[in-house]
């Protein structure tokens, strides 16, 4: 494996020069660089990231841990962060922990010990202790999900979902709006509900809740509420789920007893991404920017790991705002 002296006796140039060139630290002539490039194309040399890194008290590495990938607004809160960061020189390592507690907890005290230069995640809230004590280690950014006001975070504005969607239905005519929702100790989960029950007090409407179960929150349990929701409210008109995965369960449920959507019951998702407007009956959703979250995210974070020491940039909490993409499901 050819090492930086190899290069430096085929460029004609010494060692310190090539790393001057390869790490762009100072000024290298052009014609020097060039032939230090070619040399390292010639010799198909590839530096010691994970030394240079700890030389330069960095490795260009960011983790990201994420509750899931598939059918979820991390999907493209993930590319977004993927591709800021490689814009950056930055790499990033996906950790998938399930929603599990006990998984995000072993995997940040996996990862505070090895190469990262900072912690992106979008945690359970039941961590909170542990990612406190690594934010004094090195920087750490939450997404989607702020659980604690202490740290820098990108995330949306939950309540305000809530309360525009219970309002949207209510403008369609719909005046039995169930929710199907999540653990209320998850903070988006939280927030949607505050926003919905706002809703339907000022619209002077009844709430109307399927049971929480913090263990579930995807297909199978929209499919499982909604059925709750109609067999227990026989003049429900409109469902707003969590999710898309939930929306994409309450249709089933619906087809499955003999109803239709949106002629017997509209239905909304107040997390919206691309595939709502790719199944066979289209879910109506609350849109979030999850591609420009990541952007922010990955961007904020790379900002906090090179600053200065004596110029650390300030917590920030930024908030984005969803859009109303309305499609068949309460058309």
């Amino acid at each position: 494996m050819a090492t930086l002296k190899d290069v430096a006796a085929l460029a004609h140039c010494d060692v310190s020069t090539v790393s001057r060139a390869l790490n762009n630290t100072s000024y290298v002539h052009p014609e020097t660089k060039a032939r230090i490039m070619a040399a390292v194309k010639e010799l198909s040399y590839k530096p010691n990231v994970i030394a240079r890194g700890l030389r330069r008290g960095r490795l260009n590495t960011i983790a990201l841990i994420i509750p899931k990938l598939s059918f979820s607004i991390f999907a493209e809160v993930t590319s977004g962060i993927e591709e800021e960061a490689r814009k950056q020189g930055y790499t990033t390592i996906i950790v998938n922990t399930g929603n599990d507690p006990l998984v995000e907890k072993e995997s940040l005290n996996r990862i505070r010990n090895g190469f990262v230069d900072g912690i992106i995640i979008a945690g359970t809230g039941l961590n909170r202790r542990i990612v406190r004590d690594i934010s004094v280690e090195m920087p750490v950014v939450q997404v989607i999900r702020r659980f604690d006001l202490k740290m820098s975070s990108v995330v949306v504005d939950y309540i305000d979902i809530g309360y525009q969607s219970g309002t949207f239905l209510y403008n369609k005519g719909c005046r039995k709006i169930g929710l199907i929702n999540g653990s209320d100790k998850i903070t988006p989960y939280a927030d949607r509900y505050r926003g919905y029950k706002q809703a339907i007090q000022e619209l002077g409407l009844p709430e109307i809740t399927a049971e929480r179960d913090s263990r579930l929150r995807g297909m199978k349990y929209g499919y499982d509420c909604t059925v709750k929701l109609i067999d227990e409210n026989m003049e429900l008109d409109a469902i707003l789920a969590a999710t898309d995965a939930q929306g994409m369960g309450a249709i089933r449920a619906l087809k499955d007893n003999g109803l239709k959507t949106p002629q017997d019951i509209r239905i909304l998702s107040m997390t919206g991404h691309r595939i709502g407007d790719m199944l066979e009956t289209s879910l109506t959703s609350m849109e979030l920017p999850g591609f420009e979250i990541g952007e922010k995210a990955a961007a904020m974070i790379i900002s906090a790991i090179e600053a200065d020491e004596d110029h650390k940039p300030a917590v920030q909490h930024l908030s984005f705002s969803a859009t109303l993409a309305e499609r068949e499901t309460t058309e």
